[in-house]
């Protein structure tokens, strides 16, 4: 897996995003790019925002039980994969809004460095490892940008 705390590594992925115009096509998925991106915020939102209220505990232990792993893990999703319902976006958003702060989120998180998020609180998962939190992050972003072919 990537590594999103890597400089080189997050110009790869803002070099992808730059790449997508508000035309551009998804692949596989109902999502505008716009969308998309939007919906990409969401990770970062839940690190950085007080915007995404957190699981009850009953809903708390599912997600740690049973969706952790998957997230966490370091093999890619699976086009279409279900997503947890804070994560769908079903109006319109701003392309260049939406660009703009996904970039802004990910050159904050490379600032703040692997060793930042190491023993971090997840808002969704509890504390997660800075391999965790790398491949939560990178693999979510890796997995939309294919989705709209970049």
């Amino acid at each position: 897996m990537e590594n999103i705390f890597s400089q080189t590594v997050s110009n790869k992925v803002i070099n992808r995003i730059n790449s997508l115009k508000p035309t551009t096509p998804a692949l596989w998925g109902k999502m505008s790019v716009a969308q998309m991106l939007a919906h990409c915020n969401i990770t970062y939102e839940m690190v950085y925002q007080n915007k995404h209220p957190k699981p009850n505990f009953i809903m708390g232990l599912i997600l740690k039980a049973f969706v952790k792993n998957i997230v966490v893990n370091g093999k890619p999703y699976k086009q279409n994969s279900q997503t947890a319902p804070v994560f769908i976006i079903k109006n319109d958003k701003d392309f260049e809004v939406e660009k703009i702060q996904l970039i802004a989120y990910i050159n904050q998180t490379q600032q703040l460095g692997e060793n930042y998020f190491d023993g971090k609180v997840s808002l969704s998962f509890g504390i997660l490892s800075k391999t965790e939190w790398n491949n939560m992050f990178y693999k979510h972003l890796d997995h939309h940008l294919m989705q709209f072919g970049v």
